[in-house]
């Protein structure tokens, strides 16, 4: 797929912003003196401007190996973790103080409209980031959803590349290094125990699993099974193209390392979460963790870019809830079910045609068909998009040891450079938790034109600095990738009723988050009351009800994000369509929301109602 997008190089044409895409207004006025000067001073604060991003986005990468790994670098710190000590966190805020004070010397008024709104977003991203450091300690450094033992084998199988013998030797730094990052990791567990901060007790026992699935299998013992690692590390060696005698040297230390390192790292790990399992105190929430209530505040205000309290949160929840409901039961007349919803949710919950087996076969059949629904897609984008990435996208399934506690479906961002392509990921652990008529849905949110369209694209602009490319705007994202979803149907997608019925199950899905997030977390509900909601309200089976709502207690308010970022781009679609007439266009609609990268909801808004007055006035 090719980007329709011009190139704006080097940065320091910044100063054009996107409006060098199009030619420049003929003008009969003379150029004088006066305008030369005005002009050289902006160039100037534009320059200077450009390179405090520059400087400053090359601190943050030389300070994270697994970023730039991620970005597909293979530099100094190549086999390196990342330092997550206390020190390092210090030093971290610091440094963000420190830049808010130069944000204040430059002179706006010398800016181009492109270079104020990344001037703005920098300064939004500091002054977040100093009012969630206040709750430093809340975050559940640990968690069964996703953590450092599940972070780990994940990065080496599918981060670290190795494509020579350097990267190999790299590769094995890492994991002689995992019992440093490790004993980090136990650290930043035991100033949270001083604080008493934990997750539920319930949570333990999954950790201690992944844990220990890790270490499972040769060299870790004597068992027929080859763990996940060591497997990965022989596979990538043995592609390697060096003499026999270099690759038998890699694959002995390799294995030195994972029984040296790897093993005892998990070994203190696991002991410290058998620990921790006896003094989590009762309860799901965080609510039930001091000043609970004010970090579940915070977490709203990150996650969703907005003021809503948790009461509003809610409400909306249940409105919407009640929305789709209605429109479900209009599938059901089509498909001539003779019942009521929750008989129509049983019917969809445990008819086999809606599931294919739980076998190598069935989940193959799966794979196949995600394949199929995003080659179809493909096809129809640039009929909706101007922007389109470079970078491909391919799908897999979630490696097995990590898919009993991954999520039902994610997105892994491409390398930066393209050596590495986008993942749409499917866990085809439990056949009957991925169900057919969900499919379509699932493939368009994750894969195209969802999550894999809004990062590629924003990762190849050439119109913003690095650092804007990969901002952390929870709602603007995951409220594209839902909305992604009813967008397909707009395009003529999910013919079968049955599969539109999917999409309504999975918005159903992101609207009942919104009442069992803030359900869990302010109204206090258990862990069980949460799940019942989620079977009465939707079609989901048992267990996809409750590895839901354990994700939700263990990432507090991040479920939130998908809704209230998808009803706020619809907001704005509709009132685009009402104001515009025949002169809305979907993909001037598209663009103007992917253009700049990831902002707050209420910075989207202030772009769209200036595209909105832009195609007015053509």
């Amino acid at each position: 797929m090719k980007k329709q997008i011009c190139k704006l190089t080097p940065m320091a044409m910044l100063i054009s912003g996107l409006m060098a895409c199009s030619p420049a207004p003929e003008t009969t006025t003379q150029t004088t003196a006066a305008d030369l000067a005005t002009e050289s001073t902006q160039k100037s604060e534009s320059e200077r401007l450009d390179a405090f991003f520059e400087r400053t986005f090359q601190q943050d990468l030389d300070r994270s190996p697994l970023f730039q790994s991620y970005l597909g670098i293979k530099g100094e710190q190549y086999g390196e973790w990342d330092d997550v000590s206390e020190e390092r966190q210090d030093e971290q805020i610091a440094i963000a103080k420190n830049r808010l004070e130069e944000l204040d010397n430059f002179d706006t008024e010398k800016l181009s409209e492109q270079e104020k709104l990344s001037l703005r977003l920098y300064r939004d991203q500091i002054e977040k980031q100093l009012k969630n450091d206040q709750f430093r300690h809340h975050y559940y450094v640990v968690h069964q959803f996703r953590a450092a033992h599940t972070m780990v084998p994940s990065f080496l199988i599918n981060i670290h590349s190795v494509t020579n013998k350097s990267d190999a030797q790299a590769y094995i730094s890492r994991l002689d290094k995992v019992d440093t990052f490790f004993d980090q990791v136990i650290d930043q567990m035991k100033l949270r125990e001083e604080k008493k901060v934990f997750p539920p007790k319930w949570s333990y026992d999954q950790m201690i699993q992944a844990s220990e699935n890790v270490i499972s299998g040769a060299p870790f013992d004597t068992s027929d099974e080859t763990s996940s690692i060591w497997e990965d590390f022989q596979n990538k060696v043995n592609a390697l193209e060096i003499d026999e005698t270099d690759k038998q040297v890699l694959l002995e230390e390799a294995k030195a390392a994972l029984l040296t390192s790897v093993r005892p790292a998990y070994e203190n790990l696991i002991a410290e979460l058998k620990h921790q399992r006896e003094l989590t105190p009762d309860g799901d929430g965080v609510w039930r963790l001091p000043e609970g209530d004010k970090w579940y505040d915070n977490r709203l205000a990150w996650f969703t870019s907005t003021d809503l309290t948790a009461d509003e949160v809610h409400n909306i929840g249940r409105e919407n809830v009640e929305r789709i409901h209605n429109a479900m039961k209009d599938i059901m007349k089509q498909v001539e079910f003779d019942g009521t919803l929750q008989e129509f949710f049983e019917f969809m919950r445990n008819d086999d045609q809606f599931y294919y087996a739980n076998t190598d076969e069935g989940r193959q059949k799966y794979m196949d068909e995600a394949k199929r629904a995003v080659d179809e897609m493909r096809e129809a984008i640039p009929e909706y998009f101007g922007l389109i990435p470079e970078a491909d996208m391919v799908v897999k399934r979630v490696e097995a040891f990590r898919e009993e506690s991954a999520g039902k479906a994610f997105y892994q961002s491409p390398a930066q450079d393209g050596s590495r392509p986008g993942i749409y990921y499917a866990n085809l652990y439990d056949m009957r938790s991925m169900p057919t008529y969900q499919l379509e849905a699932l493939a368009y949110h994750e894969g195209i034109p969802g999550h894999h369209m809004q990062r590629a694209i924003a990762q190849e602009l050439d119109s913003v600095p690095q650092f804007q490319k990969f901002l952390s705007e929870t709602a603007y994202t995951e409220g594209w990738g839902l909305y992604s979803e009813e967008l397909a149907k707009d395009m003529g997608f999910y013919k079968d009723p049955y599969s539109d019925f999917g999409r309504l199950a999975m918005e159903l899905w992101r609207a009942c988050r919104l009442v069992v997030d803030t359900g869990i977390h302010s109204k206090q509900w258990s862990r069980e009351k949460a799940i019942d909601y989620l079977i009465e309200n939707t079609p989901n089976p048992e267990a996809d009800a409750v590895k839901a709502i354990e994700r939700y207690i263990a990432m507090p308010g991040q479920a939130t994000a998908y809704m209230i970022g998808k009803l706020k781009i619809m907001e704005l679609r509709q009132k685009a369509m009402d104001e515009l007439g025949d002169k809305f266009d979907y993909k001037g609609f598209h663009d103007e929301i992917l253009k700049d990268g990831p902002v707050p909801l209420s910075i989207l808004e202030e772009k769209i109602n200036g595209w909105i007055k832009k195609v007015k006035q053509a």
